[in-house]
């Protein structure tokens, strides 16, 4: 079983590679709005793991997913608590007996 950070950008594109077959790093940097050698940089990492295998092309490195054991562990945000509100009765007898309303 391999670990990931949840929220990282290793979650980012496991996840994408998990969706869409084939894909190539120049689309899956674009699909994941950061800067193609910072994807290529995380897939060499996970290739010497053997989670993934890049595919060269004269023109293109397509990504291909290896493996499919992953855990995603680490921190989850907290939903937001909504209140409720609280509905209160208006005009009691009690508050229309004092002095002022007599």
């Amino acid at each position: 079983m391999i670990e990931i950070t949840v929220g990282s950008l290793e979650e980012q594109i496991i996840r994408v590679l998990q969706k869409i077959y084939p894909i190539t790093t120049v689309e899956l940097a674009q699909r994941l709005h950061v800067s193609r050698t910072e994807v290529e940089w995380v897939l060499q990492k996970f290739q010497v793991k053997g989670i993934v295998k890049l595919e060269p092309l004269p023109d293109k490195v397509y990504v291909r997913l290896l493996r499919n054991d992953f855990q995603f562990m680490g921190y989850t945000p907290q939903r937001k608590i909504i209140k409720k509100e609280v509905v209160r009765k208006k005009g009691t007898e009690e508050d229309t007996d004092s002095m002022m309303y007599t």
